[in-house]
Formats: C-alpha cells, structure tokens, sequence
C-alpha cells in the first residue's frame, strides 16, 4: 500500500514559479526543506501529497520519494529497485509509466534506464501476483520517476500523474496559450488580493482570467480534475480524498467583490474563453466582451490590469507590434489610473515602446522563451 509514513516530497515546476510554489506550500503549513529554480522540497505523508494535488496553482508533479540507493550501472539499477515490494503499491492489473532524469556515465540513452526499471517493477509483481501491469508513456495510470545522478539513485511515486498545469477545464486552447501554471504565476505576481479587479485584454482562451477568477474565488485547480496519479495506487483513500475536496469545495466564495473583466477583439476566441470558464465553474464570474484592447472597459480601481500581447515575428510584424506597445501604454495612461499594470512578453524592445518605468520586471520562462512581466504602477 502506498506508504504512510512521512518521507521527502519534491514538487517540480516550471523555470521562475518556484517563489510562488514556495509562498503556496508555506500556506498550506508544511515546511519548505530546499529551493531549486525547477523544484522545492517539503516533507509530509501520502495525504498530504494529495493536498498539494489539490491545492497547488503553481506546480507541475508532487513526487513522493519511497527509495533511495547508490547505484552504479543499470543492472544495479534493476536489483536495487526488485527489492522494493511493488506488489503492495501498484495493483497487478494497473497501467504503469516510468519517467526518468538520468546523468550516469554507464547510460548513454535515458530509455535504456525506463526500461529496467520498468522491468524490475512489473517481474516482481509477476513473481508476487502472477499478472504483470501494462506499460507505456501515458501518464494516466501509476506513475514512477525516477531520479538517478552519477551514483545517487532516488525513486519517487508520481501522484499528480499528468501535469498539474493540465486542470481540465481547457477544451478548447486556441493556437498556442498560456500554461495554466504560468498563468496563475502571472496572476500572483500581480499582486491580485480580495477585493481587487482583474482586467484582462487580449484573453486568447481565457486561461489568465480564469485563474484570477479561481483565486479571487477561493476555489482550488484541483476540484476541475478528475484523474490524479495517486489514485491507481494500492491503498489509495477514496473516503479520505472526497472529504478533502468537500472541505475544499465549501470554502469556495459564491459571490466576490472583484469584477474580473476578458476582452479580445477575435469572436471565436471569447466563445472558447466562455466556455472554458463554464468548465472551470467561474463563467459567472467573469464579463467576457468582444472589442479591441484599448475600449476594454475598466471598473474602479484598485485592481490589476494584465496584457499577453505578440512579441514576435511569426504573429505580428515589428512596425505592427511596435504600435500595438505604444497604444497599450496609452491605454494604461487614460483609461487604468489607480490599477497596477503589466504587460507580460519576450521582447525587451517592444517593453520600451510602453512609455513607462516598470516598478518591477519579474522572470518567467513560456515554453522555452525566457519572458518577462513588466509591472507598472499607474498612478
């Protein structure tokens, strides 16, 4: 059964969120033992584990560690982790994926290290149980990572499965759209508080406005999903896991102060922004409008008005996206006085053609693009 017992727990998440991760786990009282750029380490039972998989707006896996050995090569690999008893945590009948982060001279090929140790894991349950699990690389069953540095090898149970930033309730993406683990991210370092509007031109599918609205809301990511990795293991609490959410669900705000205002100028992309809200439970919450960035209406302050504008070619020619920079500046200028402003992008240059001094430029990575969000005060 999965253990019970408190062991490490490592939380991965994407390049320039782990501060937030931080002031999240922190709230949820449990200790923060150590800080990496891509992951924060805490301690804490198998329930807390699924705590953090319904709580976390900022996080990708929660990694709960059941083994830890020196290992030189991949047969060690292999005999170390047969005797591991998985018969008492993945059920014979379950299907079962390894991931693995491997830097090891003797493997040249991190699939070589999926392999062996996906073979360790159903031989042992064969021999035990006399029916081995399917495997693959879908993460929708039990999952296992592992964790294997020079001769330090590390085993976890993968309870969030997929990643986190998978809430549920984004049906339909449109193109390329924020994760929604960055934009909660985005949404935090605003500075959004009870009380506060959130104004959002240029919504896409509506993925920044909908985590301001479950923020404001009170309402967790993890009520939206339905599979967790932590649920295909022997042992797995229903009883307890449905009281969790329960408790979750009744500290949800039915109505709020805030006004939370989605504006973008494509027809089809409020239809899906709409809908996406509707899965998500905060339609109600939201005024979604079709017009042009700059006739977004803006309630009293104080609030945060928040932008995702073109920062590259491939949408937008320079001249283009050098008006678009200035017309936003103009808008903060006229029509958002009393708001904190950003304006969230790749391209230091076109930041500049906003016309104000940034009060604070925060990191984050998009994929791959090292980004920024410019924050304003606009008084």
């Amino acid at each position: 059964m999965i253990p019970c017992s408190k062991s490490n727990i490592v939380i991965t998440v994407p390049d320039g969120l782990c501060p937030f991760l931080k002031s999240e786990v922190e709230c949820l009282g449990l200790p923060v033992t150590s800080v990496t750029p891509t992951s924060l380490s805490t301690e804490g039972t198998s329930a807390e584990t699924m705590l953090l998989n319904l709580h976390l707006r900022t996080g990708h896996h929660v990694l709960f560690q059941i083994a830890a050995f020196r290992c030189r090569d991949a047969d060690e690999l292999y005999r170390e982790l047969s005797k591991i008893l998985w018969e008492t945590i993945i059920p014979s009948d379950e299907y079962l994926t390894v991931v693995s982060n491997v830097r090891n001279p003797t493997i040249r090929d991190a699939r070589f290290a999926n392999v062996r140790c996906k073979d360790a894991i159903v031989d042992r349950i064969q021999a035990r149980k006399g029916r081995r699990p399917d495997s693959g690389p879908e993460q929708t069953g039990a999952v296992i990572s592992l964790y294997w540095r020079d001769e330090r090898c590390a085993v976890y149970l993968d309870t969030s499965g997929e990643p986190l930033s998978r809430r549920g309730y984004r049906r339909i993406p449109l193109g390329a759209p924020m994760q929604e683990t960055l934009a909660a991210g985005v949404v935090m370092a605003s500075g959004l508080k009870a009380g506060d509007s959130f104004v959002n031109p240029m919504c896409g599918s509506g993925t920044m406005a909908i985590e301001a609205a479950l923020s404001l809301s009170g309402r967790v990511p993890g009520l939206t999903r339905q599979n967790f990795g932590f649920m295909h293991l022997l042992g797995f609490d229903m009883r307890a896991w449905e009281e969790m959410k329960a408790a979750a669900k009744d500290r949800v705000l039915k109505t709020i102060k805030s006004q939370i205002i989605a504006t973008d100028n494509n027809q089809k992309a409020i239809e899906a922004a709409r809908k996406n809200a509707a899965t998500a439970g905060v339609e109600r919450l939201i005024r979604f409008e079709v017009c042009d960035y700059a006739d977004t209406p803006v309630p009293p302050p104080p609030g945060a008005v928040i932008l995702n504008p073109a920062y590259g070619v491939r949408l937008g020619d320079d001249k283009e996206l050098t008006e678009t920079y200035r017309g936003i500046g103009t808008f903060f200028k006229q029509k958002c006085k009393g708001y904190r402003g950003g304006v969230f992008t790749a391209n230091t240059g076109l930041a500049g053609q906003v016309g104000l001094k940034a009060k604070r430029k925060i990191p984050f990575v998009n994929g791959k693009i090292e980004c920024r969000l410019y924050v304003y005060d606009l008084y």
